[in-house]
């Protein structure tokens, strides 16, 4: 017998994806919008807290006291804090503003019933998790350290133990939820990044 040798297949863009989930509009925007919003997040996030790599509890906290965790990064004041909570202002209320839009839609269509279904329960667990738990804490903590805010709600930082103390709180948050979207990524690459996510960009799914 003639063995014939494998020859790897060429790329192909856009990828097949005929069994792959259709996904709406506001669904696949949203998305998009929330990942983009996730960039500024974190590079503004990343620039604020270079600035001052200390975490308090309480109401103050400034070099010189004492802090609850030192954080091994450098300090780098010049520049950070201007552009950085500009943006990072501009990034969140982007993100929430998105994040209401998708949320309202999302019930309005029955989507999110639908789509949990595709998912396992710990899967279910964890998008609960994140949606219900960590997305309302990271938004409550995040206006608690606005002077602003507090200032005509103050109970958003008493509640927490202080304006550091919701400083301390988003920091943990925030990691968490960058973890997640870590492993969220895997979980796509694993399943077929290519696939996955030009279903996400084009709707290229079950049916079409």
């Amino acid at each position: 017998m003639v063995e014939i040798a494998n020859v790897s297949r060429p790329a192909i863009w856009p990828p097949p994806v005929s069994k792959m989930p259709r996904h709406p509009a506001i669904v696949r925007i949203s998305h998009w919008i929330n990942a983009l919003s996730l960039v500024g997040l974190v590079v503004s996030g990343i620039a604020i807290l270079l600035a001052h790599p200390r975490l308090y509890w309480g109401e103050t906290g400034t070099v010189g006291t004492p802090s609850l965790i030192d954080l091994p990064l450098p300090f780098v004041l010049t520049g950070q804090t201007g552009w950085g909570r500009s943006l990072h202002f501009l990034t969140a209320w982007m993100c929430v503003g998105n994040g209401c839009i998708y949320a309202m839609a999302g019930l309005a269509a029955r989507h999110f019933g639908k789509g949990f279904l595709r998912y396992s329960a710990l899967q279910r667990r964890v998008y609960l998790t994140v949606v219900f738990v960590l997305f309302p804490v990271i938004i409550w903590t995040g206006l608690a350290m606005s002077p602003a805010v507090v200032s005509v709600f103050p109970g958003l930082a008493i509640l927490v133990g202080g304006q550091q103390s919701a400083r301390t709180i988003h920091f943990f948050v925030a990691s968490a939820l960058v973890v997640f979207v870590a492993f969220h990524v895997a979980m796509v690459w694993r399943a077929g990044f290519a696939e996955r996510t030009w279903a996400m960009i084009a709707d290229r799914g079950e049916g079409t």
